[in-house]
């Protein structure tokens, strides 16, 4: 499963790698909603919740679904400014069925891809928001009944919510990581002018890759969701987030320019596992004899012979489940002289839990 974005045609100087401080400002408001998300941010989420006025925290409340289970597409500007007023400025410049088509998209749904109608002239649409809004609660009904009703005035709040959150605690937070995303951006921006948008696209996320063939070229993101777009004539846009990890947000919808915002790398970890990866090594765990063999793998090498006699089957259907153990990447193997041992891979299977949990967030 993956998200495309068809670049065929599309001059490499339309490619941007940028740091935005809305984008940045919607990650941080996720890693305040849900901190259970971000472990490494949480003297910084506790620090700041913390710190907000009772009446700022309770209107961050009221409109949370738009960066919490979801990530509004108004968040993340396709041509990213130096300030939040800037890009709030560009904003203010959308229709008010573009925009509050994207700040009611409540959850990730399969009609996402293919675009739906603005709850603003669709019937259907509208009561889809409504019956969302009412199962997070009364506020937010609240909330989604005013956007609804007085678009103008509600969008002018959601300006006024965020400028607040700048002046809170945002602006110390953009002026501490602001450097490092810029100093991310010029990297990515020189490798792809030395060594080509498909070095550039990976070291930004392992989760990314570029594909080229006779139909065209093409930006693959690893997701649990199948998508895709087209920059045909218009831009694709990276913007490194500090905040953002693990989540890998890739804006596809109809009508809109594709954006990726891609977490800034951390030398402490690894590369990011593939849906598909995971998926293999969680099915190579999940039968009852693998896991009795992983039991004496994870305590030192074994021939399947050996394996064979302790589990009491035979030595071929011991290889057919080594083998699966071994395509999903669980095993390391050694010859001497006419024994293969095997021995599971201690420190792929202690990642499994955090590739697991990376793969749904991304």
């Amino acid at each position: 499963m993956s998200v495309t974005i068809d670049i065929t045609g599309l001059p490499h100087e339309r490619i941007t790698f940028c740091p935005s401080p809305l984008a940045e400002l919607g990650a941080a408001l996720h890693a305040l909603s849900v901190p259970g998300h971000h472990a490494r941010l949480h003297a910084w989420t506790t620090t700041t919740s913390a710190g907000l006025r009772p009446e700022l925290a309770d209107r961050l409340h009221e409109a949370d679904f738009m960066w919490s289970t979801s990530r509004a597409d108004v968040l993340l500007p396709p041509r990213p400014r130096e300030t939040l007023a800037e890009e709030l400025d560009d904003l203010d410049l959308m229709d008010d069925e573009k925009y509050v088509g994207a700040a009611l998209e409540i959850s990730c749904n399969s009609t996402y891809a293919h675009g739906v109608p603005s709850p603003l002239v669709d019937a259907r649409t509208r009561r889809r928001a409504l019956d969302l809004a009412a199962a997070r609660g009364p506020r937010q009904i609240a909330f989604v009944e005013r956007m609804l009703a007085d678009p103008p005035g509600t969008r002018a709040w959601v300006r006024r919510l965020l400028e607040d959150c700048e002046e809170a605690f945002f602006a110390d937070t953009w002026r501490r990581v602001r450097v490092q995303l810029a100093a991310d951006a010029r990297h990515k921006t020189e490798l792809m002018r030395r060594k080509g948008l498909a070095a550039a696209v990976t070291a930004a996320s392992p989760a990314m890759s570029l594909e080229e063939d006779a139909a065209g070229s093409r930006i693959v993101v690893d997701k649990l969701v199948h998508g895709r777009a087209s920059a045909e004539g218009s831009a694709v846009t990276f913007l490194p987030t500090a905040f953002g990890w693990p989540h890998l947000f890739a804006l596809y919808a109809p009508g809109w320019q594709p954006v990726v915002q891609y977490p800034v790398a951390d030398r402490d970890l690894g590369g990011a596992a593939s849906v598909e990866e995971v998926t293999r090594r969680l099915e190579a765990v999940a039968h009852p004899l693998r896991m009795r063999l992983c039991r004496s793998l994870a305590r030192g090498a074994s021939t399947t012979g050996e394996l064979a006699d302790t589990y009491n089957v035979t030595a071929p259907e011991v290889s057919r489940h080594l083998a699966v153990m071994k395509k999903a990447g669980l095993l390391t193997t050694q010859r001497r002289g006419r024994y293969v041992l095997h021995q599971l891979d201690v420190s792929v299977v202690a990642r499994l839990g955090s590739d697991f949990l990376e793969s749904v967030l991304r």
